[in-house]
């Protein structure tokens, strides 16, 4: 693979020379001409020395802070974080049918991440609430994720009034503008539009945190056959050099901000021009990406449990599965989307996430290393039982049973009785898991004085007025 990923880096140096870059922010533009890059009006054309040195300015790792310490995220080449869905409008209920997300699911899969271990990270876009106006969206949600997790947080992109709106509304949760700007506290995800071009939103939101000296995801996603050569070679190449622009841009801007590699290609279904992220070429992608990530030393971010299919089934499952195993497999540093993804990442599933967070179980249990301890090999044990003996009984099983076993949350692995139509039972097993884990839910402490300043932030600088604040009630409760 060493070749492969030689020839894609030679390639992407070559297109950032020859064909360029678009950047729609003339702030950046002055930056990069003031660092010597040649800027023919928008396009910027890069040199492999130019790039290099700027990406090797990128921290190797950083550490996220949480309000809540224990939640604080170390992200390295090593450790794999999960973060949950981004981004869908709709939701998909349990009985197939396709809904517009609104705020109440929005803050329901807020509490659910902030119950499930498996996350150290909230917030950003959960799911897109079609019942807020487009202007209160960000901070809105942004408050929701606030209240109802004290883990880290997600930033959301936007331009740059709304992105320095959310920046400042952490600012008041972590202790005042000087003290956030100290730490990283927020993490955003910074889309390129591909072909080679960085529009407004990535760009503003990019001035933004780099202001504030935030860490950020720069994530290009080419459609291969779409907005990417249909080769997956050259589909790579283009996000590459996305990639390296991007970031070769945030470290002109601020040296030494933090920045995971994001790239997240896709191909397009050639049959009906549907992206398709449940296939083994988007797979396949997720794995050079990582490996490009590791060539560059630079933490990263791709994979998750992905799928095309349009509701919680056969499908769902084992293109999900397959999708998590190779992240899982790379070490991918950050993994987004990691639950609740159907339909090509349209549209969240309560019912999908669930089942999601045992996909994530089980793939980790399998990516774990091998117990070869004596306690683990017990010889001695194994002597005494013999030949054709039994170890039910024995007391090492009973030592270490609990310890060893992996057990399912919501498959079903028991003898059916009575004609039990397996199904609804898996159905029901789901429904029971999401239940008990709202029902644990409880909001982590928030001092009243900070509430209420945020409170009066959004009043003030939204004009969102106390009824609407009232008419979202849940968020208080």
């Amino acid at each position: 693979m060493e070749y492969e990923l030689k020839r894609i880096h030679e390639a992407s140096i070559r297109i950032l020379w020859e064909t360029g870059f678009n950047v729609h922010r003339q702030e950046i533009v002055k930056v990069l001409r003031k660092n010597g890059v040649k800027v023919e009006g928008s396009i910027a054309f890069f040199t492999e020395d130019q790039i290099m040195s700027s990406i090797a300015q990128a921290p190797k790792s950083f550490t996220l802070y949480a309000r809540n310490p224990k939640h604080n995220m170390l992200i390295n080449r090593e450790n794999i974080w999960f973060a949950a869905g981004y981004g869908c409008t709709s939701i998909i209920d349990r009985d197939g049918s396709r809904r517009s997300a609104d705020y109440a699911d929005y803050i329901k899969f807020a509490k659910l991440v902030h119950q499930s271990d498996t996350f150290s990270i909230n917030g950003g876009i959960l799911v897109q609430p079609s019942d807020l106006q487009p202007e209160i969206g960000m901070p809105m949600m942004m408050l929701a994720a606030m209240i109802h997790s004290d883990k880290c947080l997600m930033g959301i992109p936007g331009l740059e009034k709304k992105v320095d709106l959310c920046m400042n509304m952490a600012a008041v949760l972590y202790g005042g503008d000087e003290a956030f700007r100290e730490k990283p506290h927020l993490l955003t995800l910074i889309n390129t539009a591909s072909p080679l071009h960085l529009g407004n939103i990535g760009a503003d939101t990019l001035v933004a945190c780099a202001r504030y000296r935030q860490p950020v995801i720069i994530a290009p996603g080419p459609m291969a056959g779409a907005t990417g050569p249909v080769t997956i070679a050259g589909n790579l190449a283009v996000g590459n050099a996305e990639a390296l622009a991007a970031i070769a841009a945030a470290q002109m801007l601020c040296p030494g901000i933090p920045v995971i590699y994001g790239l997240n290609p896709t191909t397009m279904n050639m049959r009906s021009g549907a992206v398709s992220i449940g296939s083994p070429l988007n797979a396949l992608q997720m794995v050079y990406s990582a490996r490009l990530a590791k060539a560059y030393n630079l933490p990263n971010r791709c994979g998750g449990t992905l799928t095309d299919a349009k509701f919680v089934g056969a499908q769902s499952g084992y293109e999900s599965m397959m999708s998590m195993m190779s992240t899982l497999a790379e070490k991918t540093s950050f993994v987004l989307h990691s639950a609740g993804i159907l339909d090509s990442y349209a549209s969240m599933s309560f019912e999908k996430f669930i089942s999601d967070l045992e996909v994530i179980s089980m793939a980790k249990r399998f990516m774990g290393r091998l117990d070869v301890t004596d306690t683990a090999i017990p010889v001695d044990e194994i002597s005494r039982i013999g030949i054709g003996g039994e170890y039910l009984t024995s007391e090492h099983t009973y030592e270490n049973c609990r310890k060893t076993a992996w057990h399912s949350q919501v498959g079903i692995n028991k003898v059916l009785e009575n004609n039990q139509d397996s199904l609804s039972l898996y159905e029901l097993n789901i429904q029971k898991q999401m239940e008990e884990m709202l029902e644990a839910y409880k909001r982590p402490k928030l001092d009243e004085e900070l509430l209420l300043e945020l409170r009066r932030y959004l009043e003030v600088e939204l004009g969102i007025g106390k009824e609407l604040l009232k008419k979202k009630q849940a968020l208080f409760t």
